[in-house]
């Protein structure tokens, strides 16, 4: 497990054991005041974005076959992959500049990659994300984002986003769905946050 998941239980009163359970489940929503319904939502798309809360850093280490499946038009043909294949920097530059406030020959889109247990990306979302917190240091140092605010980027997407409205409609398919569209963009892994979502919402009541 991450350092990540250590440093929360921590701050939530949790034995830091590095594991998810029941117990930190209660111990994060009870120290952030959530209701059962929010905090499932939450923890039950966190947990699937962030591989149960191991990973807070977007791993851009891609094999040439890999950019050919999750970027089709952009690597149409293993010659166009080939230059980015296992180069984190460039790949994160090809991909991410001139989307999300990464200006073009700024450096940002490989400063700027996917962050906490939601993988903020962007500079537009970390600046956003930076004020909102009253966190500027975030700009200079996006790394802090990995462990010592990776949660707060969520709590931080569910309010800007208004998504704790959703939430509140209660757990079931149907917002599971809803909240997946609107933090993924698709429903990759619905399935998968729908169980480990409904799961930890029988935690909590």
């Amino acid at each position: 497990m991450s350092d990540a998941l250590r440093h929360l239980q921590e701050r939530c009163g949790c034995t830091p054991d590095g594991s998810f359970g029941r117990q930190t489940a209660n111990g994060i929503v009870a120290f952030y005041e959530l209701s059962p319904e929010r905090g499932a939502h939450l923890l039950g798309q966190v947990h699937h974005e962030s591989g149960n809360f191991k990973y807070t850093r977007e791993n851009l280490n891609y094999s040439v076959e890999a950019m050919m499946r999750v970027w089709p038009s952009r690597f149409p043909t293993e010659e166009s992959a080939a230059p980015y294949a296992r180069n984190p920097k460039a790949l994160a530059e090809k991909v991410y500049s001139g989307r999300m406030g990464n200006v073009e020959g700024s450096g940002y889109a490989s400063k700027f990659i996917g962050r906490g247990f939601l993988m903020l990306t962007g500079y537009d979302n970390h600046k956003a994300f930076a004020s909102d917190m009253a966190l500027p240091e975030i700009l200079q140092d996006p790394s802090l984002l990995e462990k010592e605010y990776a949660i707060e980027t969520a709590l931080w997407f569910f309010s800007r986003n208004k998504l704790w409205e959703i939430c509140d409609e209660g757990v079931n398919d149907d917002t599971i769905k809803t909240l997946t569209r609107k933090i993924n963009g698709g429903y990759t892994g619905l399935s998968h946050r729908q169980k480990e979502t409904k799961k930890i919402y029988q935690w909590l009541i």
